[in-house]
């Protein structure tokens, strides 16, 4: 089957061929057909299948008819990340540079005026996050009641980011009369009964098992202890084979920290997580699309939406905590049919994750060994050693503080008593009087005063006269 046997227009299945595409993948062969018909679609499939395509393609053809209104526009787009809005807004262009239709991108990061600007103008297709979506109903600045087509991408992701009751606030913005598109790389119990309050009648769509990895991407672990990560992730980037790669951290803080290793030792790497600006995010992922930068060192902001069909390797240097998330990781790799490596780096404390993975994809992660092992545990050990020797010298400084600050005092105790003991023998009346002591410290022959003593206030002596009947 063809592009041009699913019924699109002239114009779309031109800037397809312009793409380099001839053939549908199986969630664009069963879905574009449906969406062309108007109706309702759930889709589940796998992370690098083509499923941003699936609705972009149709939905180009759909708004070719029709006429745009000042902040109102025709289709809503909803992706949990900037870098997803993004993929999909490039997507349009790419496949919509023969259409006349209007786009507007909301995410932050980005300048509201700009934002505005389109709205004010009219759009065609709205991609939005939810968040930033929000942020100018708030303001007044679009009206949802105009939308004829809303697609909801990566619902799952959606329900992990704790974005769902901003959709469902979205949804019930909209006209109840529409048409919607919900599509998920998993769908979970907990989702499908989400599905059910945005849909009507939908057509049912699955590519494989919602949860399993594409057959181009060969699997690897490698058991190493904490200090071997860092040598043996080095070891892996050395091979030939590996042309760029993604490298998943589960924290911000251990990206940082892993870049600064690799750019130490001479790998050309950048890094994106979610503390970043969104200029930084984009300029990092325009350099490693271009090759500017090797390897991409992230956290799991990365693991969705970023569509570059010609990725070598994926590193999961951390095991992800999240089984799916697995999934969504190597599915950076063996893109578009090319063949793809994912490797993991896993210590014995991820037993427990390594579990929860194998039961989601159905099977084990095969154990491989490396060459360099034996180099590798040498390093292993001397990291060992000089963070050993690190928090000795550090208990050291701080022997040396406590000792320096204990002498302080003493010196400065020798000094007062030799200050009373001075004070003592020149001490006169005038002296003794000026003598300042807490109001809590008395002699030993002052005896408490009970009562108010001789000192009565006048005002208790002051007789009340009584009251007139």
């Amino acid at each position: 089957m063809t592009f041009a046997d699913l019924g699109l227009s002239p114009e779309v299945l031109k800037a397809v061929e312009d793409s380099g595409y001839t053939q549908p993948t199986p969630i664009q062969e069963k879905a574009i057909p449906t969406v062309l018909m108007g109706r309702d679609v759930l889709g589940t499939a796998q992370t690098g299948t083509g499923k941003t395509a699936s609705f972009t393609l149709p939905m180009i053809d759909i708004l070719a008819s029709g006429q745009t209104k000042s902040r109102m526009p025709r289709s809503l787009i909803l992706e949990p990340t900037r870098e997803l809005a993004a993929q999909v807004a490039d997507n349009f262009e790419k496949y919509g540079k023969y259409s006349k239709l209007s786009m507007a991108l909301l995410i932050g990061g980005v300048s509201f005026g700009d934002q505005e600007a389109k709205l004010d103008k009219g759009v065609d297709v709205l991609i939005a996050t939810p968040g930033r979506l929000l942020d100018h109903f708030e303001r007044g600045k679009v009206l949802l009641n105009g939308v004829k087509t809303l697609v909801i991408d990566e619902a799952d992701r959606m329900m992990d980011m704790g974005f769902i009751p901003d959709v469902e606030r979205i949804v019930s913005l909209m006209p109840p009369l529409r048409q919607t598109l919900f599509f998920s790389a998993t769908m979970s119990k907990d989702m499908r009964k989400l599905a059910d309050k945005f849909l009507m009648n939908p057509k049912e769509i699955e590519v494989e098992s919602p949860s399993s990895t594409a057959s181009t991407v060969t699997q690897g672990m490698v058991r190493v202890s904490r200090h071997e990560k860092r040598p043996a992730l080095r070891a892996m980037l050395k091979d030939e084979t590996v042309k760029n790669s993604f490298i998943f951290c589960n924290r911000k803080k251990d990206v940082d920290i892993l870049l600064g290793s690799l750019n130490k030792h001479g790998f050309n790497a950048g890094a994106l997580h979610g503390d970043m600006t969104q200029s930084s995010r984009m300029e990092t992922l325009a350099k490693f699309k271009s090759g500017e930068i090797a390897h991409l060192v992230c956290s799991d902001v990365a693991a969705r939406g970023i569509d570059i069909s010609n990725v070598s390797h994926v590193f999961n240097f951390d095991v992800p905590m999240h089984s799916e998330d697995y999934v969504h990781r190597i599915g950076r790799t063996g893109r578009a049919g090319q063949e793809g490596h994912a490797y993991m780096l896993a210590t014995k404390s991820d037993e427990k994750f390594l579990d929860s993975i194998y039961k989601t994809i159905g099977k084990e992660i095969p154990v491989i060994t490396l060459d360099a092992m034996d180099d590798i545990k040498t390093e292993a050990r001397e990291i060992a050693e000089r963070s050993r020797n690190g928090k000795r010298g550090t208990s050291s400084r701080t022997s040396r503080r406590s000792d320096s600050k204990e002498n302080e005092g003493r010196s400065s105790e020798r000094n007062q008593t030799e200050s009373r003991r001075a004070m003592s023998e020149n001490k006169t009346p005038s002296n003794q009087n000026r003598r300042r002591r807490n109001k809590y410290d008395r002699d030993e022959d002052d005896t408490p005063v009970l009562g108010l003593g001789d000192h009565v206030p006048a005002f208790f002596n002051i007789q009340l006269k009584k009251a007139s009947s």
